[in-house]
């Protein structure tokens, strides 16, 4: 694969055939570094601080972010069942810092687009000609009753945020007895990694029938009537723990009374609509929203609650010169439940759409013409998983899906008429697949 450097990008932008035209133009050249400032250091927001150097090295680049590692969500699951080491999800910033992007662990308390400026807690205050808002999700736990982040961190651990509750769901699944009773309780889409509950009911029950648990019981209670990828995840729950009555794993859509509205944790209740349920472990994942700083800023222009965004650039539709990438973002119909997925995959993919914008505005260039991709992969058993992709382009200032190059593993192979199982080797393939897919993502955003 051909190294993509910044004359490659520009030419490839520009559409010009000489490479006298592919220099930075001297008016810009002789002024002051562009200066970039990304805020949050997830998959979006890394990927955006490392294409901009790729494409554009003289741009000065600023990452803000807390931590200094990051925990990655995509797989996190596998490492509640125990099948997956949590290291293998982490990255640092090294590999940025040595692209020559400033790596600075802070937290962010106050944007100004005005005088465009980004202050932090410990004192420190970072210009910008153009801002990257990468801030994720928050949790709204004051919509089901009864449950706070304290009991979240605590005892109902939601592990959506994968990292410290991550491994106490885990230490809470190893301690629960045979014929325990988990509950998972999914929020109104949308919501961060769209199939990510049904895979943790999957990897759940694998953990109960190969450690002594066979008469557990994983109820998914869910605010919604159907879910990502259904065919594959109820046929694998069928062939692999039992679904339904008399099996492993029961959903309860939001019709039926799916929906949680209380939880008590003394008792270790959920109250729905039609019922209550006790459990042994309650997983409560709550509603998402986009993330504090954006919502302060005024970005959060639908409903109060997600981010709004041109599909060209991803730009916000509030603030100029602010783009909003990631999980706090909404993109083609996604507010009744269409569109962009909220996906690792997803936020990278966005971040290189800013990065190519920014360079080519920055060295006075015509915009390039972005195409958004996704793919996700949810692993269901030791030699079942399956994926999805979505491909996405802009037309008449809007998101299009691109069916054609878009798909889902197959349910069944062979015809309508005559339809015939998919080897169980092309099942086992797919989890191979899942793991170098998320290797591969790591690199791209981090290294």
């Amino acid at each position: 694969m051909q190294t993509l450097d910044r004359r490659n990008f520009l030419k490839a932008v520009s559409g010009a055939a000489a490479a006298s035209v592919l220099t930075v133009p001297q008016s810009f050249a002789a002024t002051a570094k562009a200066r970039v400032v990304v805020v949050g250091g997830g998959f979006g927001g890394a990927s955006a601080a490392r294409y901009l150097r790729l494409l554009d090295p003289g741009i000065d680049v600023t990452l803000i972010e807390r931590g200094t590692r990051y925990t990655s969500c995509p797989l996190s699951n596998e490492v509640i069942s125990g099948e997956r080491d949590i290291r293998t999800l982490q990255a640092g910033y090294n590999g940025l810092a040595r692209r020559g992007v400033k790596v600075v662990h802070a937290e962010v308390t106050q944007v100004d687009p005005v005088n465009k400026t980004v202050a932090t807690a410990d004192g420190q205050s970072f210009p910008y000609d153009a801002l990257v808002m990468a801030p994720g999700v928050d949790l709204d736990y004051s919509a089901i009753g009864g449950l706070t982040e304290e009991l979240a961190e605590t005892r109902l651990p939601h592990a959506w945020k994968a990292g410290p509750q991550t491994l106490l769901l885990k230490k809470q699944l190893e301690a629960m007895p045979d014929g325990g009773r988990f509950i998972i309780s999914v929020p109104k889409a949308p919501f961060r990694c769209p199939p990510g509950p049904y895979e943790r009911a999957a990897q759940v029950a694998m953990y109960c029938r190969h450690h002594g648990k066979k008469k557990a019981k994983i109820l998914i209670l869910d605010s919604n009537d159907s879910f990502s990828k259904r065919p594959l995840f109820e046929e694998a729950w069928k062939a692999l723990y039992g679904y339904g009555q008399g099996g492993m794993i029961e959903w309860v859509s939001g019709a039926t009374g799916g929906i949680v509205e209380q939880v008590d944790a003394t008792a270790m209740t959920c109250q729905t609509t039609f019922d209550d349920h006790k459990g042994d472990i309650i997983n409560i994942i709550p509603p998402h929203r986009a993330g504090k700083i954006a919502r302060d800023l005024g970005l959060a222009t639908l409903k109060g609650t997600w981010c709004e965004v041109r599909p060209e650039s991803m730009e916000s539709t509030a603030h100029k010169d602010i783009y909003v990438i990631g999980d706090s973002c909404v993109g083609g119909e996604l507010a009744t439940g269409n569109g962009f997925p909220k996906s690792a995959h997803m936020a990278n993919s966005q971040a290189k759409v800013v990065a190519a914008a920014l360079v080519a505005r920055l060295n006075g260039l015509p915009p390039p013409v972005p195409i958004y991709t996704n793919t996700c992969y949810s692993v269901v058993g030791h030699d079942w998983g399956f994926s999805v992709v979505h491909l996405f382009r802009v037309e008449n200032n809007k998101w299009v899906y691109v069916a054609k190059g878009s798909g889902i593993s197959p349910v069944t192979f062979g015809t309508k008429e005559k339809p015939l199982p998919v080897p169980r080797s092309y099942r086992k393939m797919e989890v191979a697949y899942a793991d170098g897919w998320l290797r591969n993502l790591l690199a791209d955003s981090f290294a």
